[in-house]
């Protein structure tokens, strides 16, 4: 490497160790990304609140984790982040490949506060999965979407309204007493997708064709199958 940059033109060579520079940058933010998603998705399994998520993931289609959405408000106010989405396979139980997401919403009111949370979609219906594999969705419009139950007392025997597409799971930190999903906008990251698998490639090749594979995702995917 060293003596290719040396028959480099300078203004080349310096222009080749720039362009890996920012590779490699890249590659290290889409992993970090992913385990972050790790680490909310062990968060919310250990946390007695949240009893219903490991639950229902285990009869989920897919899950979409945010593990750091933000939330700002002084009057205006908005929320986004950038999360990964996977998808279980029905027959083996395995999880697939992440596939990169962003999200955006945006409100008006009296609101003052800043908030973060890591949040878990869990997505329930095959509609609500194949909403998610359109260029764009809105949560509350194109797929219904409600709020986790949560409490340590939740029964095992409670059952769950099979109506819904998406329930939300999130933990919270900040003067805001929650966070509302509804008109929140979903939509894939092919730029972070491609550095992430080092080809271009839709999230629906990623999540239900298996056409990549990175093995650093492995972790994740281990911890969202976990009994």
């Amino acid at each position: 490497m060293t003596a290719m940059f040396r028959r480099l033109p300078a203004w080349l060579a310096l222009a080749a160790v720039m362009s890996l520079g920012a590779q490699a940058f890249a590659t290290t933010k889409e992993q970090t990304l992913v385990d972050k998603a790790r680490l909310a998705v062990d968060a919310l399994r250990d946390d007695s609140k949240f009893s219903a998520f490991p639950r229902l993931l285990a009869e989920a289609k897919a899950v979409l984790i945010m593990p750091e959405l933000i939330k700002i408000g002084f009057i205006f106010g908005g929320e986004g982040g950038s999360g990964v989405l996977l998808v279980r396979d029905t027959e083996t139980g395995h999880w697939s490949q992440p596939a990169f997401y962003t999200m955006g919403a945006g409100s008006f009111g009296l609101q003052i506060g800043a908030q973060v949370a890591e949040v878990a979609f869990v997505v329930m219906t095959e509609g609500g999965l194949e909403k998610l594999m359109s260029d764009k969705v809105t949560l509350g419009v194109d797929a219904s979407i409600a709020a986790g139950p949560i409490g340590a007392g939740v029964e095992a025997g409670m059952t769950f309204n099979i109506d819904v597409d998406i329930y939300s799971f999130a933990h919270t930190k900040g003067l805001f007493g929650g966070i509302s999903f509804e008109g929140a906008v979903v939509v894939p990251d092919d730029e972070a997708n491609e550095t992430y698998y080092g080809k271009s490639i839709t999230a629906r090749g990623i999540v239900l064709h298996g056409e990549v594979r990175n093995p650093d995702a492995d972790a994740l995917r281990a911890a969202l199958g976990k009994k």
